[in-house]
């Protein structure tokens, strides 16, 4: 192993805390490796080991296995995101399900590394500072390593999250104002007690560890890289060291190519983004984050920023910026479509792939790959909103009472049949009307079959294919305005075909709303399907 230094190109043999480089000064190093005899090791042992990070332990700089701290983070599963994918017309959708590390959060990854480089140090106490992921995590490694950590958090930081720091055994300092000077103050304890500080973004330990995940995702891949990674950051350590990975993978020939990569960030506090709008070389510091998102809220993105910027220009990835309310709306959408729990922070990593699919960024048959990492407390009460439960008195006589008590339910439904012969878009559709609970949903994949009920029992809304065997959507929807007791039903066309102007002129007459499978999310069905149910 060597160290570089980005800025003047010297190298030199591995120091493991080494912070300059001692020819021109610069503070951004990287760690080399031999990449040849690492690849004709890989071929020989790779499959032999655990799927877990450490699988990959020649590209990590810790130079004896026994110091090694781990419970076996890393491995998380590369799910497939069918639902989100059908509704969005990006069939090759991907979440890393980094929820799935031993804390919740892939900064665990970054934990076992750094703790364990500071083991094969011996040293017996550190310092951090935190929004709350990296605490818990180095928290629970120094925990197992047997390490004393002190913790400085910001204070608006989740209590939970604070709690389970100490849990570990940490001290835990809780710091009245942003996390920029929360790191200032952790910065001066450590000078004053002769203690290591945890560097962050210039942490080498910290930056080689994120380089597991591109592995990871181009072995669950067939050893391919995605066309896109998308990550939400705040320092933008993630896709930095993910992008090294996919560098150092291309380098030893088992991918061709490194992906896009999107960086998405809290509009509220968004330095690196919007100083990447602005075409300036260093970032502008945001002094006072506007997020309800803590996790996000870094104002002064540091040497990241340069580096970031490049690694986007040279990839032709993306930024983005995403609301408050964007990200609870993707939070939502998460897990009420694909059964996935996740925080805040990892969501804004959806809500900028929605803007970035909308824009045309991301095009339909390109593979992408969004980091998912963190559970929901303490902001359900952000997604949720109000109205979410549904509440029932329980009756003093039971049998006769509960059904009195459930009948309250039923009133609140509003009839829909779905006609549509793809099975996958009608489920997802239901999926969508359900999760509103306040649909009954019937689905018919014939025309003729639909008219026939809709004839027997009108719906309140149909929500109707043009591409059937038989009779199409176009005959149905022909039948029904011919019809004086059903014209009055609004109807919202879903499709997939590319519709000529005498087609859509048509439908403008027929329908109420023309949907494209694909191109429209859970909200633009729900707001048409509301508008359609109080239109005159």
């Amino acid at each position: 192993m060597w160290l570089r230094c980005a800025a003047c190109s010297h190298q030199w043999p591995y120091l493991r805390f080494e912070v300059r480089c001692p020819r021109c000064g610069g503070d951004w190093l990287d760690v080399a490796y031999d990449l040849e005899a690492v690849r004709q090791r890989w071929d020989r042992l790779l499959r032999q080991r655990p799927f877990t990070m450490w699988r990959y332990r020649e590209l990590l700089p810790l130079r004896q296995d026994l110091h090694i701290v781990t419970m076996e983070e890393g491995g998380t599963p590369l799910l497939r995101a069918e639902n989100l994918g059908l509704m969005l017309g990006r069939p090759r959708l991907y979440i890393k399900d980094e929820r799935q590390n031993p804390t919740g959060s892939f900064k665990d990854r970054q934990a076992s590394l750094a703790i364990s480089v500071a083991r094969e140090a011996g040293l017996q106490e550190m310092v951090v500072a935190s929004t709350g992921n990296v605490a818990i995590s180095y928290a629970a490694y120094c925990a197992r390593a047997g390490i004393q950590l002190w913790a400085f958090l910001v204070s608006s930081a989740p209590a939970d999250k604070m709690r389970e720091v100490a849990l570990y055994g940490a001290e835990v300092i809780k710091v009245t104002g942003t996390y920029d000077q929360t790191k200032q103050v952790a910065a001066q304890f450590a000078e004053r007690r002769g203690l290591f500080l945890d560097r962050g973004i210039r942490s080498l330990a910290a930056r080689e560890s994120m380089k597991t995940i591109a592995f990871e995702i181009a072995e669950q891949l067939g050893w391919r890289a995605p066309d896109w990674y998308i990550q939400a950051v705040s320092g933008g350590m993630g896709p930095i060291g993910v992008w090294k990975g996919f560098q150092e993978l291309r380098a030893m020939g088992l991918v061709d190519r490194i992906p896009r990569i999107g960086v998405i960030q809290a509009e509220g506090c968004a330095p690196i983004v919007e100083s990447f709008r602005l075409g300036l070389e260093q970032a502008r510091v945001v002094r006072t984050p506007r997020t309800r998102i803590a996790t996000l809220a870094t104002g002064d993105p540091g040497p990241a920023y340069p580096v970031l910027r490049r690694i986007v220009q040279e990839t032709g990835g993306a930024m983005e910026t995403v609301s408050d309310e964007e990200t609870y709306r993707a939070m939502h959408l998460l897990a009420k479509m694909e059964g996935l729990s996740m925080e805040p922070a990892a969501a804004a990593a959806f809500a900028g792939a929605f803007k970035l699919i909308a824009s045309g960024h991301i095009r339909p048959e390109e593979t992408v790959v969004i980091n998912a990492s963190g559970h929901t407390f303490p902001v359900e009460k952000f997604a949720l909103g109000e109205g979410w439960v549904y509440t029932l008195e329980a009756p003093a006589a039971p049998s006769e009472g509960f059904l009195i008590a459930l009948d309250q339910l039923d009133p609140r439904s509003r009839r829909v049949l779905i006609v549509d012969d793809d099975p996958d878009a009608a489920r997802l559709i239901r999926r969508i009307l359900q999760s509103r609970g306040t649909f009954y949903v019937e689905v018919v994949d014939r025309g003729d079959e639909a008219l026939e009920r809709i004839r027997r029992d009108p719906p309140d809304v149909i929500l109707l294919d043009l591409m059937m065997p038989g009779m199409d959507g176009f005959a149905v929807l022909e039948a029904l305005k011919a019809d004086e007791r059903l014209r009055r039903i609004p109807v919202l066309v879903i499709t997939a075909r590319s519709l000529a102007p005498e087609e859509q002129a048509r439908l403008r007459q027929q329908a109420y709303a023309v949907l494209e499978k694909g191109t429209f999310t859970d909200e633009n069905l729900i707001e048409d399907m509301l508008a359609a149910l109080h239109a005159p």
